[in-house]
């Protein structure tokens, strides 16, 4: 099934570069691009894509209010952030906002191709060039979860997983490391989601951390 991508970014050069890269792939069909964040909101609310490509950093609306307004008004569309900066807060405030992944802009192609395809699927991605910094920012600038609730409802062995999560491992490092089926993960990962509300594992691994469990 091809994938329906929008692609946001004010540089008409760079957009140009996205879509064309894109493009000559059969995997996506980019149905519009835009130059701005509030066209952004218009067009994914218009087109219902499976993915947004977000740059941060655009005139009228940037990209992290756009994309915490998409998040809020079409939630099937997953938004993958593309940026130059890797800048911390840049970072932290894109993901919880709602964003599914987070790369800079000078990845390789195949890898820009990859995290699309996987944050289509649900999978997450963050550049392994800014993990460090959300997770420094995290130690450094902790906000005590509003609710414990979440927590609570999960299993000892949902804790497991979801620290496991936060350290950054995938489902075959978690079952690897917990002694686990990998379907076992998968099942564990999906109540983890299911019970914190949380649209993907971003979602999850910044819960971990407004919880104070990451890195138990």
């Amino acid at each position: 099934m091809t994938i329906r991508v929008v692609v946001a970014e004010d540089q008409a050069l760079v957009r140009a570069g996205i879509v064309t890269m894109l493009g000559v792939d059969a995997r996506f069909e980019v149905v519009a691009d835009v130059p701005d964040g509030s066209a952004a909101v218009r067009e994914v609310a218009r087109l219902r894509p499976d993915v947004a490509l977000m740059d941060v950093r655009m005139p009228v609306l940037d990209g992290v209010e756009a994309t915490r307004q998409i998040a809020l008004a079409t939630p099937a569309t997953r938004i993958l952030v593309l940026t130059t900066f890797g800048a911390d807060s840049d970072v932290f405030r894109a993901l919880q906002a709602g964003a599914s992944g987070f790369l800079l802009k000078d990845s390789r192609a195949e890898d820009l191709l990859e995290a699309v395809v996987a944050v289509a699927a649900g999978e997450s991605r963050i550049d392994p060039a800014v993990t460090a910094a959300v997770v420094r920012h995290f130690r450094d600038h902790r906000v005590p979860a509003a609710s414990t609730d979440g927590l609570s409802r999960l299993t000892a062995r949902e804790v497991d997983v979801l620290c496991a999560l936060a350290r950054g491992l995938s489902n075959a490092e978690v079952a690897a490391a917990l002694h686990l089926a990998p379907g076992t993960v998968k099942t564990h990962v999906a109540s983890i989601l299911g019970k914190l509300g949380a649209r993907d594992r971003v979602q999850a691994v910044i819960a971990a951390y407004e919880f104070g469990i990451a890195g138990m």
